[in-house]
Parts: structure tokens; C-alpha cells; sequence
């Protein structure tokens, strides 16, 4: 790490730069990626981050959920601060940053660096310079058939072409690939987690389409006449493309298309807005998607369960993090249907699990101690579903004032779960709702309650979600998650997540739980709920039971019933 940075300081003259800003995303702004600039420049882990270097002083920036992480990871080299302290940054005052346009929007430049400095933009990346990235192997995309994703391709581009003429525009540049897989029914394997086809789709409002996209991925959607050869353009080709294109003007989606693709855009046309209305309508699951991810939830209940009762009641060895991590990899691909995790296991031990996307490593992670508790946050890429859910695990009797916190990160899950959404239908208004009880006792925990859930596709997606800003409108057929928390600094965390989605009958909207798998009964003080969380407690375990015993063994079962 200190290497590169020296040799990256050593371009600045070159470049003619006081410093340079280094993101964690690649150029299609995927929060996972198998390319990874940040960590070779800082040994930052995590999925949010950006890093700037100047000529004698290093900076990381991250958000609550790396707080601990960032300063294990990159403090001895770094200076760390929160997202927040970029706005209005008087770090890098009448400094000249280099960055890659490909890897920015307009808006962040914006929101960041453009107050009190100016941006030089360098097209070649000088990360790359220093350490190429390994050329990604061309594995084709392919197609879901409409009874699996519950509406057509062509049903899709309507509804496009309907906002582009309601908003007088010719063109949409869809430049997010998790956007291009909902609207063709495609998929990939381009991300490490997520079934991504790295592509972008430019639809005008006659309904064509053209395909941005290495042509050799494409084979097999051609042979299956998804598209046709001259609706494909290789990367190269966009330029010259986009200049015989007809028409005046376009829209552009301000969170995902870079600086590079916006100025190429404008060099023809003129851009009308900033917004791909993809997002909202990917995110409102039909009935056969949302059908389809009950039944993955099942099949992943059935894995989480096993795994805790194995754990719990069957493991006598000392095993380590990581081991647990693959142990319940294990149960999941016991399952035909399960195809790989939809991120990488977070199992934290004891003081590991303050740290909320810990990411145990074979050669430094512990030991699971029975008097610890244990928090293990995982999930599943199905045909077809995603699962995310987390469970906080005791193999001891815990003290009063961890089995208190549990308790209370419990009422918060429980009031999320069961929130009135006619009344609080924005997920500010939820949020609060899971914060309440800790509160009260002064603790809090530092990220978002809540996140939306792609089908088959991103663990994370938006516009949904519940945090202390959020104003989406939260609507039938939306998926999210539903995980307050509690981290005590080299002491323990807690977490309890289920996956939610939103149904609708006799004019009402609540939440109805998509993740079947049982909560810790051991770390609950039940003098502290009352009579409602505790018929809330006793239901969702006999739903637990009532869709997953029939998958387990006899012992498994007779555990699973004692917990109702």
C-alpha cells in the first residue's frame, strides 16, 4: 500500500495535480465490484468509500458502518472521516485534484470538491498505471423467461417510452447495469455477488433500443433473439453512435452516469433531466416476483435454521469465524436452487461483531468463544431470489444488560415489522419507529434500518429505504430490509434483520416477512416486551415452523417447535 502511494505521488508533477481522488466504484458505479481501486491504494475493505492523496498527507472518507473497520484497515496511513465532512471540504483548499472521469458524476464533483479546489480530469486512471486490473473473462449474459420475472421485456421499454414523451425527451441513457438487467430480463455475472451484465441501454421514445455492451457477452441473447446484432454496440462505438443519432434532447441518470458518458452525450444533445425512472419501477416487485422470493426465503430459512441449530446444540469443537461462515455456506448449497452468496459473510465474534461489515480473513479472525455472542449476517443468490438476514447467536447465558440491549433492538425490529404503513409511509417516519427503544436508554447504532432488496439481482437497491432522510414513498410490492442494531466498541454487536415486502388488502399496507428463520429466544429478557411483541414473537415462530419444518430433520424440528 505505502508503495503505490509513493508511486502515485510521483505522477502528480507529471500531471501537473496537487492530489488524487481514488473511489471505491468502478465505472458503472456498482457498489460491488471485482475491480477494487480503493484497497489497493488504502487496504479499505469496504463498499463505501473514497480516498484522496496528496503530496504528503492521505485521506479516507466512509459512512457509519466502517467507522471501526476504516481505522483497523487504513489508520496508520490514513486520515478518516466521515462522508459528511466532504460537503463544503476545506481539507484540499486551492488544490488541483486529478480524477477519472469515467468513475464520477457531475453531482458528486459537485456535492464534493468543487467549493474551495479545482478538478483536472486525467482519462487515463492512474491506479490502473500502477497496478492493472486483471482483464475480466467475457462469461455470456442471459435471459429469464416472463414466468420467472412476471412481465415482458416490451411491457417494460412502454412504460420508458411513456416518461421520456411525458417529459419531452428523445432518449434515455440507461447507464446503471442492475437497471438494464430488469428492463431486458437479463442477467451476468459480472459482479461478485450480484448476477450484474456490465452494459448500458440508450431506449428512445419509438421504443428502439441500442445495447452498449462487449459483443461476446451478448451471444447468447442474440441466438434467443432478445436483441438483434444492430441493436448492439460495443463501448467503442458509443461516440459515433451517439452523433447520428436524431434528435434534440436526453435524459441521464445523475447517480450512475459518469462525467466521461454525460459530456459525450452532450456533445450532440442537450440533457433534460437527471433521472432514470427505472429504479421505482424495478423496485415495485410484481406478484410472480415477489412469489419467487417467498420461496427462496424458505429454502434459505431452512439453511439459516439448520446452520443455528448446529452451532447451538450440535458443535462441540472450537471453530473460527471463518469456519462458521462456510459451514452455513454449506447448508445453503445443499440446496440445488442456491447458486452463491449475495454478499460475503459477515460473522463477527465478541468484539468482531461491534464492527458492523467485519469481514472475517482466515489468517486474523477469531475464535467463536461460547461465552460471546455471535452475529451473523448472510444471504443467498437463488433461482430466483435474493435473501439477506441477520441473527445475533449466545451459546452461554449472557448478563442482564446484553440480553436488555438484544430486547431492545427486538421491540425496535418488532415495531418496524408491524408499523401502520397508511400512517408512517416514508421510511424517515419507520426509522424512528426502530430507534425509539434504544433511545430511551441513550444508544443508538450508526446506519440505516433499512435497505431495499433487488429480485435476483442487488442485496442493495434503492430508492426505498429506511433511514433518518429518506422520503421515498414506501408502496405494495417493495422489498426491504428490517435491521436495527447496537455495537459496543471491542465489546459485541448486535443486529436482528428480516427481509420485508409490502402488501396491500382492504385499502391497507403493512409489512409481511419474507425471511423465515428463528430469533435468538436466549438473549430476550421478556419481562420487556409487552403482551403485543410477545403474540408478534409467537406468531413469527410458528410461521417459521409451519413453512420450514417439513424440511428438516427430526431434531432440527423439535428445537424449532420449542422456541413457539
Amino acid at each position: 500500500m505505502k508503495k503505490y502511494i509513493q508511486i502515485l505521488r510521483k505522477k502528480f508533477k507529471q500531471y501537473k495535480i496537487d492530489g488524487y481522488v481514488i473511489p471505491k466504484n468502478d465505472d458503472y458505479f456498482t457498489e460491488y465490484s471485482k475491480i477494487n481501486r480503493l484497497k489497493i491504494i488504502s487496504n479499505f475493505s469496504g463498499s463505501a468509500g473514497l480516498a484522496v492523496i496528496l503530496k504528503n498527507k492521505n485521506y479516507l472518507f466512509t459512512d457509519g458502518r466502517y467507522t471501526i473497520q476504516s481505522h483497523v484497515e487504513s489508520g496508520k496511513n490514513f486520515n478518516i472521516f466521515g462522508f459528511e465532512r466532504l460537503i463544503n471540504c476545506n481539507l484540499f483548499k486551492n488544490l488541483t485534484l486529478g480524477i477519472d472521469p469515467k468513475l464520477f458524476t457531475n453531482s458528486q464533483i459537485e456535492d464534493f470538491f468543487l467549493k474551495n479546489n479545482k478538478i483536472k480530469f486525467i482519462n487515463n486512471n492512474l491506479i490502473d498505471e500502477i497496478k492493472k486490473p486483471r482483464e475480466s473473462v467475457n462469461i455470456p449474459f442471459f435471459s429469464l423467461n416472463q414466468n420467472t420475472v412476471g412481465e415482458s421485456v416490451n411491457s417494460k421499454i412502454s412504460k420508458i417510452s411513456k416518461y421520456l414523451k411525458k417529459n419531452k425527451s428523445d432518449y434515455i441513457f440507461i447507464s446503471a447495469p442492475e437497471n438494464v438487467a430488469w428492463i431486458l430480463n437479463i442477467r451476468g455475472s459480472d459482479g461478485p455477488n450480484s448476477p450484474i451484465p456490465n452494459s448500458r441501454l440508450i431506449i428512445s421514445k419509438s421504443k428502439k433500443i441500442l445495447l452498449v455492451s462487449k459483443k461476446q457477452k451478448c451471444k447468447q441473447l442474440i441466438k434467443n433473439r432478445i436483441i438483434k446484432l444492430n441493436q448492439l454496440l460495443e463501448i467503442n462505438e458509443l461516440r459515433n453512435k451517439i452523433i447520428r443519432l436524431k434528435g434534440k434532447k436526453f435524459i441521464i441518470d445523475d447517480k450512475s452516469c459518469s462525467i466521461f458518458y454525460e459530456n459525450l452525450i452532450k456533445s450532440k444533445f442537450k440533457i433534460i433531466g437527471r433521472e432514470d425512472p427505472t429504479y421505482l419501477l424495478k423496485a415495485i416487485k410484481n406478484k410472480v416476483e415477489v412469489n419467487n422470493m417467498i420461496n427462496a426465503h424458505i429454502l434459505d430459512g431452512v439453511a439459516l435454521t439448520k446452520f443455528i441449530y448446529w452451532i447451538k446444540k450440535i458443535n462441540k469443537n472450537k471453530i473460527t469465524e471463518v469456519e462458521a461462515a462456510k459451514k452455513l455456506e454449506g447448508f445453503r448449497k445443499m440446496n440445488k436452487s442456491f447458486l452463491y452468496p449475495s454478499f460475503d459473510t459477515i460473522a463477527g465474534s465478541g468484539k468482531n461483531g461491534a464492527i458492523v461489515h467485519y469481514r472475517a480473513k482466515k489468517e486474523n479472525c477469531r475464535i467463536i468463544n461460547k461465552k460471546d455472542i455471535f452475529l451473523c449476517d448472510s444471504g443467498g443468490q437463488y433461482k430466483y431470489g435474493t435473501t439477506d438476514v441477520t441473527r445475533t447467536i449466545c451459546f452461554s447465558n449472557q448478563k442482564k444488560n446484553i440480553k436488555n440491549i438484544f430486547t431492545k433492538v427486538l421491540k425496535g425490529h418488532i415495531a418496524v415489522a408491524t408499523t401502520n404503513i397508511n400512517k408512517d409511509n416514508i421510511g424517515k417516519k419507520i426509522d424512528k419507529r426502530a430507534r425509539k427503544f434504544l433511545k430511551q436508554s441513550n444508544l443508538d447504532y450508526a446506519h440505516g434500518t433499512g435497505h431495499g432488496v433487488g429480485f435476483f439481482l442487488n442485496v442493495h437497491e434503492g430508492p426505498q429505504s429506511i433511514n433518518k432522510i429518506n422520503k421515498v414513498k414506501i408502496k405494495p410490492g417493495m422489498v426491504l430490509s428490517n435491521e436495527p442494531g447496537y455495537y459496543k466498541k471491542n465489546h459485541f454487536g448486535i443486529r436482528i434483520e428480516n427481509l420485508v415486502y409490502v402488501d396491500k388488502k382492504n385499502g391497507k399496507l403493512f409489512f409481511k416477512n419474507l425471511t423465515m428463520a428463528p430469533i435468538e429466544n436466549d438473549l430476550i429478557n421478556f419481562d420487556l416486551l409487552t403482551l403485543s411483541e410477545k403474540n408478534y414473537l409467537f406468531k413469527y415462530h410458528l410461521e417459521v415452523y409451519s413453512k420450514i419444518s417439513k424440511y428438516l430433520k427430526q431434531n432440527e424440528k423439535k428445537w424449532l417447535a420449542s422456541l413457539i
